[in-house]
């Protein structure tokens, strides 16, 4: 019964080395930053008005300026639990003022705080894997500009097993990736590859308009088809260029309710998209056109979501 239980406990601490030793943070290798310049916040501008920063890290419903204060709060309620989106104003203690850039890399494109931690998929760090280092710390500059907003926003609320942050290791082992959804030629148009790197990249529309599997990964192959929304009953539409989706909107009507907000049938914008909306309104029209372009290219898709929805 001794070696019985010297064998049982030597077997569990091997587990247990091993469990951590593949959930260990994996951080942004030198090379890949290497080449990485001082930021510039001009530019940094519009990678946050097409990364949505504002949409979960404003106060809800905030307006004009007031957009620029980011001292989060929102709450998004999960089957996981409830997420809830931290202040990342320049504040050095409540906000991320204190941070160097290249901790900004690695929360932006590892999903690894300063500290080690993994942070939850909520902080879509899966879309921005795929960025542009260089508008990473562009938009690092910029958000060094926007004022400081005192106060934590709260802590998620996540039950046993998915408040063991360490398990998001294997979680990441799945699913993030710097891979693009949609593969191009070689001589594909200049506008198609800015529209995936917007779409794809900073701008994570896959992120709601895609369903997920049952760990919480995105299903590519169901990529932009819809999926049920994580604010309520309702769900988020498929934009796929199908029946089911936005086959009937030409290139200019999309690029138009970026823009607009309105509808080629004259609605308008509504529910979480009106965040959305107002921050592609500060977008260069040509990049409007970019992301239209790649939602008429991407495959035609049937709802991602029950029909009972």
């Amino acid at each position: 019964m001794r070696r019985l239980a010297f064998a049982a406990a030597a077997i569990a601490v091997a587990a247990g080395a091993g469990f951590w030793l593949l959930t260990g943070p994996d951080r942004l290798e030198a090379s890949e930053i290497a080449d990485v310049e001082a930021g510039d916040a001009t530019r940094g501008e519009t990678v946050f008005w097409a990364g949505g920063c504002a949409s979960c890290h404003a106060a809800p419903g905030a307006d004009g300026e007031a957009r620029k204060e980011l001292g989060g709060g929102l709450e998004l309620a999960t089957e996981f639990g409830t997420f809830v989106a931290p202040n990342i104003s320049s504040h050095p203690e409540d906000g991320i003022g204190a941070w160097s850039e290249e901790d900004f890399l690695n929360a932006m494109m590892r999903g690894v705080s300063p500290d080690g931690r993994h942070y939850y998929p909520a902080f879509p760090y899966t879309s921005y894997a795929r960025m542009d280092p260089q508008d990473v710390a562009d938009l690092f500059a910029f958000m060094k500009t926007l004022p400081a907003v005192e106060g934590e926003a709260g802590e998620h609320k996540l039950g046993f097993p998915f408040n063991i942050r360490r398990g998001l290791g294997l979680w990441k082992a799945l699913h993030l990736d710097s891979d693009h959804v949609l593969t191009l030629p070689a001589n594909a148009p200049e506008e198609l590859l800015r529209g995936r790197y917007l779409v794809e990249g900073p701008g994570h529309c896959g992120e709601c308009h895609s369903p997920r599997d049952f760990s919480g990964g995105i299903k590519r192959d169901e990529w932009l088809a819809g999926a049920v929304s994580a604010e309520g009953d309702g769900v988020v539409p498929n934009i796929t260029p199908g029946d089911d989706g936005i086959g009937g909107w030409s290139q200019s009507d999309i690029a138009f309710y970026l823009e607009s907000g309105f509808t080629p049938d004259f609605d308008s914008v509504g529910g979480a998209m009106v965040s959305v909306q107002k921050n592609m309104a500060q977008l260069d029209d040509a990049d409007r056109q970019a992301i239209a372009a790649y939602l008429k290219a991407v495959e035609a898709r049937p709802d991602g979501y029950p029909s009972s929805r």
